[in-house]
């Protein structure tokens, strides 16, 4: 059982804005271990990130890292005889102890939190891809985990441009280091990308929108031979397109915490000034509502919710 210290915020206000009504929402969370059911991997007192969802932690997937993709996932309410204690909009939560990854002393929890999906999606994105500093890379869709992309391509050195319509979040994304953001609607969008980079497109693309004329647009966008990770859901992607391109295309959900542990943490430690940006509003939990309304006008980066307060 993990006391949460800190809860960001992430696809719920879907539902805040459906009208649709839950006492389990969230799933993010960081903060402290307080009890456990027998030895393991983990002690009381440890600081953790609870990865989301459920691997059943034999199958191969869950042995190489892959958990979220498990097929056989374990059912948490059942072998702990209670109907709650997964969400992470609480005081507490409950997860098995590989699946906690460590906080070391140096790492506030609040940047720790963002290993879920403030960072975890585009880091997973930027290591498929191996981007450098001689990459420029491409970054469609800036809410929360497409500001998160922006740190990770900055941390490892890259150029970024950006493609966003909101103005207050493209002003976030030059904020950490995005060196130009584009309004995807301008009809002159992808005459713009390909004027910054030589007539040639982006080296590698991330994905971050879910809009479904995004993935298109970064197949003409993305230089020849160049790679493209989808962290998004959304659009469809013609093969033929990317066969005449030669383009590498992806899918990254959340990243592999057995495999790249060691990097997040050094990814986490030379971010703090940006992760200070990124997380734009620290709220208490009883006022999400005012979270949500930010949301949903896209006037924030990253909200981190303390059920403590």
């Amino acid at each position: 059982m993990i006391r949460i210290e800190a809860a960001p915020m992430c696809t719920e206000v879907s539902a805040y804005r459906n009208g649709h009504e839950s006492d389990a929402l969230g799933h993010e969370a960081a903060g402290t271990v307080v009890e456990v059911a027998k030895p393991g991997r983990v002690r009381i007192g440890d600081r953790v990130v609870v990865m989301p969802q459920n691997g059943c932690g034999q199958c191969d997937l869950c042995l190489a890292g892959e958990h979220i993709r498990c097929q056989t996932p374990r059912n948490p309410f059942q072998e702990c005889g209670t109907e709650t204690g997964r969400a992470t909009y609480a005081q507490y939560c409950m997860q098995q102890d590989w699946l906690l990854y460590p906080v070391p002393d140096d790492i506030s929890i609040e940047h720790a939190s963002m290993a879920c999906c403030g960072l975890g999606p585009t880091f997973n994105a930027v290591n498929k891809m191996n981007v450098t500093p001689l990459d420029t890379v491409l970054i469609s869709g800036l809410g929360a985990v497409g500001l998160g992309g922006v740190v990770n391509a900055r941390v490892r050195g890259a150029r970024v441009i950006g493609l966003e319509s909101n103005p207050w979040r493209a002003n976030l994304a030059k904020q950490l280091g995005a060196e130009v953001v584009i309004d995807p609607t301008d009809p002159h969008a992808l005459e713009h990308v390909l004027d910054l980079t030589q007539g040639k497109g982006s080296d590698k693309s991330i994905e971050a929108s879910s809009a479904d004329s995004a993935p298109s647009f970064l197949v003409r966008a993305t230089k020849i031979n160049g790679e493209i990770t989808t962290v998004g859901w959304g659009g469809p992607v013609l093969a033929r397109d990317l066969l005449a391109r030669g383009i590498t295309f992806r899918g990254a959900w959340h990243w592999n915490h057995l495999v790249d542990g060691d990097s997040m943490r050094r990814t986490l430690r030379a971010s703090r000034d940006l992760l200070d940006i990124l997380i734009t509003h620290r709220l208490p939990m009883s006022r999400v509502q005012d979270a949500w309304e930010l949301q949903m006008k896209g006037e924030c980066g990253k909200i981190v919710l303390d059920p403590w307060a």
